[in-house]
């Protein structure tokens, strides 16, 4: 009973919205009062009312177009942006299409058309109507973001890195409404597409889970945001590079090599991620591991691996390096050189450098770089046996 009762409420909704938007055969009854002797000594020449239709209403468009921006264009003069000042124009651009289109939706009312002609000719000049507004709803979604990103303190969900997601789903709901408003003024029964849509959307559910898998991944990375174009990022697959491209179906890294590695999002979203590149600055630090032997000056080691550090042009003076001592090793004085660089994807250059010049350097000062050694004791050596006659 119930499904009986929902099923009619929404056959109501479905007639009430038909009536609003499906063209309604005679448009003489939207004329106001003062303008029925005009329209009764001008319905004899159609060709003249039509051609006069058309002239009244481009200019009326062109005027209503002008008076709206002009409103608009002193308030949007406030703001620093320019994207508000596009934003007008292009809500305002339909409109002289708009108000054309309804003079000769008019005056097709006054030929002595056919019923299916009349209908047809209506519905094609609704349709290029619905046409022109979602165009203008399609190219104002990405400023609006745009706009609503910059008042951070108001819209912290809409951001930068979020405006891509927010740009799909409204524009898939303008498409979808634009569909609906379509199928209406045709005269198409909606339901039984959108149950169509329905049972389709299920079998491309499982027909393309890797995909929509992969999808939903990508928007959860830009919400997310673990990472940006730009930065240096490490996979723990392996993949270590700079994101290039940062898509809703896969993530593009340029590695050292120069190879670009596309790298799906199922797979990264559940990666552990190591961004290189994030943190409070871009700089990065290295750790250089040498070992000098026993006996060695330790102050003398760390003023050396200091004077090289700050002999690289690269290294990074503030924060300055620093000399660690770590460990007593096996067969070494275990110490540390911590430098920092601008971009980590200098660290191997850097490294070998550092590495060459520390070598050099101990050479010219008689320090010692040790080599692991085994001693060998033998406590007795066997006896060699007298050879026999």
């Amino acid at each position: 009973m119930q499904e009986t009762e929902a099923a009619g409420t929404a056959t109501q909704q479905t007639a009430v919205v038909e009536e609003v938007f499906k063209p309604d055969l005679n448009m003489t009854y939207y004329l106001p009062d003062w303008f029925q002797p005009v329209w009764e000594f001008f319905t004899p020449y159609p060709w003249v009312l039509t051609i006069l239709l058309i002239l009244f209403a481009y200019a009326f468009g062109w005027f209503l177009r002008f008076v709206i921006s002009r409103s608009l264009l002193k308030i949007t003069a406030r703001t620093v942006t320019n994207a508000d000042d596009h934003l007008v124009g292009y809500l305002t651009q339909p409109l002289v299409l708009t108000t054309v289109t309804l003079a000769m939706m008019l005056a097709v009312s006054a030929y002595k058309l056919s019923q299916g002609l009349t209908e047809a000719l209506l519905s094609i000049l609704a349709t290029i109507m619905l046409f022109s507004w979602t165009r203008a709803g399609m190219r104002t979604v990405h400023i609006v973001l745009e706009l609503v990103a910059n008042n951070r303190h108001r819209f912290e969900v809409i951001q930068e890195r979020t405006i891509p997601v927010f740009s799909i789903v409204l524009k898939i709901l303008i498409i979808g409404l634009s569909a609906y408003l379509f199928m209406l003024i045709w005269g198409i029964n909606p339901t039984a597409w959108l149950a169509s849509a329905g049972v389709i959307g299920i079998a491309v559910g499982f027909a393309a889970k890797d995909t929509l898998a992969n999808l939903f991944s990508g928007i959860s990375i830009i919400a997310d945001a673990p990472y940006k174009i730009g930065d240096f990022i490490v996979i723990d697959s392996g993949e270590r590079g700079r994101v290039t491209h940062l898509g809703m179906r896969s993530t593009r890294i340029l590695t050292l090599d120069d190879v670009e590695v596309t790298v799906p999002n199922a797979v990264i979203a559940n990666a552990k991620i190591i961004n290189e590149s994030g943190g409070p600055w871009v700089k990065h630090r290295i750790r250089v591991p040498i070992g000098v032997a026993y006996g060695s000056d330790i102050e003398k080691v760390s003023r050396i691996l200091e004077e090289t550090a700050e002999a690289h042009a690269e290294v990074v003076k503030q924060p300055s390096a620093r000399v660690r001592m770590r460990a007593f090793g096996a067969s070494s004085l275990d110490f540390e050189l911590l430098v920092w660089i601008d971009h980590p994807e200098l660290r191997g250059r850097i490294r070998h450098d550092l590495l060459k010049s520390t070598y050099k350097a101990f050479q010219q000062h008689g320090i010692e770089i040790p080599f692991p050694q085994t001693d060998i004791h033998l406590r007795s050596m066997p006896e060699a046996e007298e050879p026999q006659d």
